[in-house]
């Protein structure tokens, strides 16, 4: 009898087969409220978590950029700002109801960029391509983070850069505080706002499942990154590690 590899989907023990799409089915749920949730959940806190990666980013105009997870496009069009018309910034992402949302803002903005529907451990670009790739917010839903981290590497040309913005463990003292939120509080603001209670308490549950920060750093120094580091963001809420291809 064929056995099956198991990962986990929140707090739940799955096939590897099918937590795509089961995170799939999440954020075709959420794709339409994303950007208004973003902004209740995290108290617009986001939006400094983005500009503070955008503001050590290290990327000089005529760069090419991939931005991986790219959801309703809140860094690629930050990217494409940097970048400007010289440089190339793709937005891309596995679930086509965040890359239509995204690209339909970023048609709003006036942002003409590439877009590809793709996932991150089969990346559909050539070796040594990429100056920088940023992935925010979508690194904790993938099955595989080791051959994703390996992808970004190999895509990623030498000197390049990755930048990794996500949820990660919060100082210590707070973590009671911090659990009621997300437990109680945020499925109730999924339900009421997104109408949608179990994809938010999902989406708690893929935090406290995603590596810690030191976790993390290793896990993208075996992939083969030089000189990781990362920035703990509003007490560790979140936090931007940064690794670099030598």
């Amino acid at each position: 009898m064929k056995e099956h590899n198991t990962t986990h989907f929140g707090f739940k023990d799955v096939n590897e087969a099918d937590k795509s799409n089961l995170v799939a089915d999440v954020f075709h749920s959420v794709a339409k409220n994303y950007d208004i949730m973003n902004d209740v959940m995290s108290f617009g806190l986001h939006r400094l978590w983005k500009k503070f990666t955008l503001f050590t980013a290290e990327i000089k105009p005529g760069a090419k950029v991939l931005d991986i997870a790219g959801g309703t496009g809140d860094m690629t069009l930050g990217f494409k700002n940097i970048v400007g018309d010289t440089g190339e910034v793709w937005h891309t992402d596995i679930n086509s109801s965040m890359l239509k949302q995204g690209k339909d803002r970023l048609i709003d903005e006036g942002i003409i960029t590439p877009q590809c529907l793709c996932d991150a451990e089969k990346l559909p670009f050539k070796d040594n391509y990429f100056n920088a790739v940023c992935v925010s917010f979508g690194l904790r839903n993938m099955t595989h983070k080791d051959i994703a981290l390996q992808e970004m590497y190999r895509v990623l040309a030498p000197g390049g850069i990755l930048f990794v913005l996500e949820f990660s463990k919060i100082h210590k003292p707070l973590t009671k505080l911090y659990d009621f939120y997300s437990f109680k509080l945020l499925p109730l603001m999924g339900k009421l706002i997104a109408k949608d209670e179990e994809s938010y308490r999902y989406l708690a549950e893929s935090i406290r499942m995603h590596p810690d920060q030191e976790t993390l750093k290793q896990m993208m120094l075996d992939a083969g990154f030089a000189r990781v580091k990362y920035n703990n963001l509003t007490l560790g809420i979140t936090a931007l590690h940064k690794g670099y291809k030598v």
